[in-house]
This record gives C-alpha cells, sequence and structure tokens, in this order.
C-alpha cells in the first residue's frame, strides 16, 4: 500500500513542475514581447540598428567638400612659388591644418605625362621642379578630401576605423560624380583641368585628389 502511494504522488509532483515551468515560460515571452520594438525598414531607428554607413555618409558630405575645395583653390603655380619661399607660411595661408601635413586646395591646367595604376603627372606651365600627380581611379587612396574642410572630426566618430571609413565613403562618391567613364588609357598627351586637394608634405611633389577633372 505504502509503495503504491509513493508511485502514485511522484507523477503528481512531475506533472506539477511542468505547469510551474510552462507559466514561467509564457511570462518569458509575453516580458519579451512588451520588450520589442517594431522597426520600419528605412526608417531612421533602421538605419542606426544598421550601424555607420560610409557611402551614405560620402553621398551627404561630398557635395560640401567640392563647394569649400572649389572656393578656396589657389592657382598651382601660385601656391608653388609661395611654398617654395616659405613652406610654412603658404599652408598656413592657403591650408587646412591636418595633423602631420596641411590639404592645400588648388586648381590648375596641364598636359598628362605618364602614369601607373590609374595615377598620373600632370606638367603644369612654370612648375618644371614639381612632380605633381593626380588620382584618377579606379582606386583612390587617402583622407585628404575627408580633411579638407577641417569639420570632420574623430569625435564624431564611434572609432578610428569607422573614421578611416569615412573618408573611403567620400572617395568613392567622388569617383563615381567626377572620375565616371574616364577613359584613362587615352590620357596621356591630354590637356586636363583639375581642381582638387593634396596633403603638402613636401612643396615640390603633389598627390592631388580632384573634386574637379575635365579632358581638354
Amino acid at each position: 500500500m505504502s509503495a503504491n502511494l509513493s508511485q502514485t504522488r511522484a507523477p503528481a509532483r512531475a506533472s506539477k513542475g511542468r505547469m510551474i515551468a510552462g507559466a514561467v515560460g509564457i511570462a518569458l515571452l509575453a516580458a519579451m514581447a512588451l520588450d520589442t520594438t517594431v522597426v520600419r525598414i528605412g526608417s531612421e531607428q533602421d538605419a542606426r540598428q544598421q550601424g555607420f554607413s560610409p557611402d551614405a555618409f560620402g553621398a551627404e558630405k561630398f557635395p560640401e567638400i567640392r563647394d569649400f575645395v572649389k572656393a578656396k583653390a589657389v592657382d598651382a603655380k601660385t601656391f608653388f612659388d609661395a611654398a617654395i619661399a616659405d613652406k610654412t607660411a603658404a599652408g598656413t595661408k592657403y591650408g587646412t591644418p591636418a595633423g602631420i601635413a596641411p590639404v592645400i586646395p588648388v586648381t590648375f591646367t596641364g598636359v598628362v605625362g605618364e602614369g601607373k595604376s590609374g595615377t598620373f603627372y600632370v606638367n603644369i606651365d612654370g612648375m618644371q621642379d614639381a612632380k605633381v600627380r593626380v588620382q584618377t581611379g579606379p582606386a583612390v587612396n587617402g583622407t585628404d578630401l575627408r580633411d579638407a574642410t577641417g569639420k570632420i572630426e574623430f569625435g564624431a566618430f564611434t572609432n578610428q576605423i569607422e573614421y578611416q571609413n569615412a573618408g573611403a565613403g567620400i572617395n568613392n562618391v567622388m569617383k563615381a560624380e567626377v572620375l565616371e567613364g574616364l577613359d584613362r588609357d587615352s590620357l596621356t598627351g591630354k590637356t586636363v583641368e583639375v581642381t582638387g586637394v593634396f596633403k603638402m608634405m613636401s612643396p615640390k611633389m603633389w598627390l592631388v585628389t580632384p573634386v574637379e577633372f575635365t579632358v581638354k
């Protein structure tokens, strides 16, 4: 008799335990449902959840950068002469501070020389002592466009990677708007008009990233 009673109570206790566990699970699911926010695709909340978009950032910022560079661009020969006379003074007068060297907005007309991997030398009258190169893609390197205005600062980004990606995003938008369809294979010997920026590490060696590039 005692053995049968013990066996009857054991299933009852197990059944009660399963009921309690089930109730707890239902309560947990209800709490999760209350804490869930529905986010519409394409909304501002959706953009935040997806994280930083370099290309979206570039699309927003490049027009402002292009207009700034066009408005501030100094004639290349004028800047070259000033930099040869006093590099520091020329950088302060015409450039935007950007770490170890200022970013200089310039404009010039010249004849395209030899090139490699989309970067071409450009010969400018009166600047025979200078080595001026222009990036034409498909790869455009550096953060000179990002740093040109002095308004895009590291503190606005989550980390260094995001800050670097911001520069890449701006470069990508520039390529699409300025360099799309450019026939690089036939550039050598052509006269070009260029407005762009370069980081002045040396008065005589420039690597220009364009915001305008016209083949005459």
